[in-house]
């Protein structure tokens, strides 16, 4: 059982000991010192910020918490109740309120909760901005407002059709070529609000779609994160429905897999591999992904005439390089689809439309599609740290031996080689070192990264 603070917002397992665990307390506090921050940074007396949740069980209880402290330090809320991350972030702007908060523990197990933070264009807040907040929970320096100055709650459960209804206006998306295409869909909801939102998204665009897990009671069937080990059910489903293919997400839908027609894992690396594929045939144009992202980003964008970026691992920080580079669409390699024509989030169902377009265009199978694209193999692996270990020393080393090679140390150090890449990277959340690696083969790839692990290992102990 733990509580996590970061700059990006709380998280947590339910129950226990407040300051150990995610309890009521701990909500109210986080939610005051947000609430508390937006006034201070807004400069306004009279503030509205939009709350949405997945499904989880501890949803509606934490909802009811962050809801009642920002009404009783006189800010109106928005409470849209069921939602997605994404459905969340485009709502804050369409609303014109000051920011936002998202009640969902992403993909980790049903006993975690986490409060994300929105500033007021629906975009996760900066590491300055986290860190005040945090400054402001610690001090717990809040002053609520009286009863005459209580704000109010305004109830919109409509914001998933709205979502839905933004992604049929994009240009690069139309229903009627989808339609045509007759496609047969097996979706996987994890029985969160993906469950809702894919579905209604596939039947506006005339897909025919096979529910399975989208009853959104928050009791998980398997692991909520989108990986092979637990995606069995599905991948079965697809094969006897003879689906064109499935759709996974994870329980706030920001991040996306797909099955393809013969059971296997496209790949949630290649989800963004594919989506850019389809909008740089359209659209000319620059991509962005983190550092532990495929090579095969950088493939598809050079092949259209782009140029690709690499940002350090971290939605924040892949957005302000998308800015910066003026990026068409960029994202992370877990699946998450940034496409600043709708917004700047990661989203599923902009993702799903993408992908939909781009096999109703090309026609042929899924699995013939992802033949098409440049092959790679990633290994992820790590070293357990000590306290006494130097960390910044191991990756000074490291970024000496290897000086003679393309180096990133904007997040870590990245090595980059003529055939593979190797990045090495200090985790936010666990006493590990985490080493990533790509190649041409599985074999390759986990060669690569046992040769980095043994130079480690000798650093550690000279």
């Amino acid at each position: 059982m733990t509580l996590i603070k970061s700059i990006s917002g709380i998280r947590g397992t339910i129950g226990g000991k407040p300051g150990d665990n995610l309890t009521p307390i701990d909500v109210v506090k986080f939610a005051a010192a947000y609430g508390v921050w937006l006034k201070e940074y807004s400069g306004r007396d009279t503030l509205k910020v939009v709350i949405g949740r997945d499904a989880r069980l501890s949803g509606e209880m934490v909802q009811n918490l962050v809801v009642s402290t920002l009404v009783g330090l006189g800010i109106d809320v928005i409470d849209l109740d069921l939602s997605t991350t994404p459905t969340v972030e485009i709502a804050v702007p369409l609303e014109k309120a000051d920011g936002g908060i998202i009640l969902t523990a992403s993909h980790n197990p049903k006993q975690w909760n986490a409060l994300k933070l929105l500033n007021g264009k629906g975009e996760f807040l900066d590491a300055a901005q986290g860190a005040k907040i945090l400054e402001i929970a610690e001090k717990e320096d809040f002053d609520f407002s009286g009863v005459d100055d209580l704000g109010k709650i305004i109830k919109n459960d409509s914001y998933i059709d709205i979502h839905i209804d933004e992604v049929l206006e994009l240009p690069l998306v139309d229903a009627e070529t989808i339609q045509k295409a007759k496609f047969k869909v097996v979706v996987d909801g994890v029985n969160s609000t993906g469950g809702i939102a894919i579905p209604k998204l596939l039947e506006a665009l005339g897909v025919e779609t096979v529910k399975l897990y989208c009853d959104p009671t928050g009791h998980f069937p398997h692991n909520p994160e989108p990986l092979k080990e637990h995606l069995g059910d599905i991948s079965k489903l697809v094969v006897k429905e003879k689906a064109d293919f499935g759709i996974v997400v994870d329980p706030d839908v920001d991040r996306l897999a797909f099955i393809d027609n013969e059971g296997e894992m496209f790949g949630e690396e290649y989800t963004l591999v594919a989506c850019a594929d389809y909008v740089l045939g359209k659209t000319k144009g620059n991509t962005v992904s983190n550092l532990s992202s495929s090579r095969a980003l950088r493939d598809i964008t050079e092949k259209h005439g782009g140029k690709y970026q690499a940002a350090a691992v971290g939605e924040v920080n892949v957005v302000a390089k998308m800015k910066a580079c003026n990026a068409i669409i960029g994202g992370e390699g877990n699946g998450g689809i940034i496409y600043p024509e709708s917004h700047y989030g990661r989203d599923s169902l902009v993702g799903t439309a993408l992908f939909l377009m781009l096999m109703a265009e090309k026609g042929g199978t899924v699995a013939e599609l992802r033949a098409s694209y440049p092959s790679y193999f990633m290994s992820k692996k790590k070293i357990q740290l000590t306290p006494d270990i130097d960390v910044d020393g191991i990756l000074k080393a490291m970024e000496a031996k290897y000086k003679d090679e393309e180096i990133s140390t904007i997040d870590g150090v990245k090595i980059d080689f003529a055939e593979n890449w190797a990045h090495l990277r200090k985790s936010n959340t666990e006493p590990i070192i985490r080493i990533y690696t790509e190649a041409k083969s599985q074999s390759a790839a986990d060669g690569l990264a046992d040769r980095i692990i043994g130079e480690i290992k000798e650093v550690i102990g000279s």
